[in-house]
């Protein structure tokens, strides 16, 4: 049994015990997440699609920490301008681990 979520304006493929990293969320760490942006779920070979999400579905997470990502670098140069910058950013990530899929 798989989901399509939708967190933060991304979607991820998600299973019963799987981790994803996310864009971070206003929870605490170890508190359950209920997430109910779902776009489609799949058992047993039977597929159900939501027009945009699915009301009875659910997946349920728990907050395992907060984090950030890698450093991106973003450099921009104009030739014989004498002319240069270079920017970093690391976004802040939560970890989540999907404890359950329920479809009512």
């Amino acid at each position: 049994m798989y989901a399509i979520i939708e967190v933060g304006a991304k979607q991820y493929r998600v299973e019963k015990g799987t981790t994803i990293d996310v864009e971070k969320q206003i929870s605490e760490e170890g508190k359950e997440l209920q997430l109910d942006k779902i776009l489609l779920v799949s058992k047993d070979k039977k597929i159900e699609i939501g027009q945009p999400y699915l009301k009875e579905a659910e997946v349920s997470a728990v907050v395992v920490k907060h984090l950030r990502g890698k450093k991106v670098v973003s450099f921009k140069y104009r030739r014989r301008k004498s002319s240069h910058w270079s920017k970093g950013h690391r976004q802040a990530l939560t970890r989540l681990k999907i404890k359950d899929i329920n479809i009512s």
